[in-house]
């Protein structure tokens, strides 16, 4: 909204060091065809590449837990820079154990930033809790 200039429609504001969200929430996507060359030209004026990099941390960091829709991960990216800081969350559903870290690195890769911090949260117990309640 801010981005759009519609700041003044924001009702609320929550704080992501109380409300992580949810993976790449409020990213739009638009798909096209990979052989489409002149749509993908028209379509690049729409990537915003701060948001990108973004996403492509979070999605990773999701991708490597296994995360799905159904999943209690979450995960916040943000740019200073050229550093990039990324918090994860992985969940009970009814919040009684929460397994939380942030890690940081270039922007140049966010992808494996995303991994790093799965990585971190899997050895701290996250496996066999996401793994439980994916055979439930």
């Amino acid at each position: 909204l801010i981005r759009l200039g519609l700041e003044s429609r924001i009702a609320a504001r929550l704080d992501p060091k109380i409300f992580l969200p949810a993976v790449s929430q409020g990213v739009i996507g638009i798909e096209c065809r990979t052989d489409d060359s002149r749509t993908r030209t028209i379509l690049s004026v729409l990537d915003h590449s701060v948001t990108r990099i973004a996403m492509d941390a979070e999605r990773a960091f999701a991708h490597r837990l296994g995360g799905s829709c159904q999943s209690p991960i979450a995960a916040y990216a943000q740019i200073n820079g050229d550093r990039l800081t990324l918090e994860g969350l992985v969940a009970e559903p009814d919040g009684s154990r929460l397994l939380r870290d942030t890690l940081s690195g270039s922007v140049d890769d966010p992808g494996t930033l995303g991994r790093q911090l799965a990585e971190r949260i899997l050895a701290a117990g996250a496996g066999p809790l996401l793994e439980r309640l994916r055979s439930a």
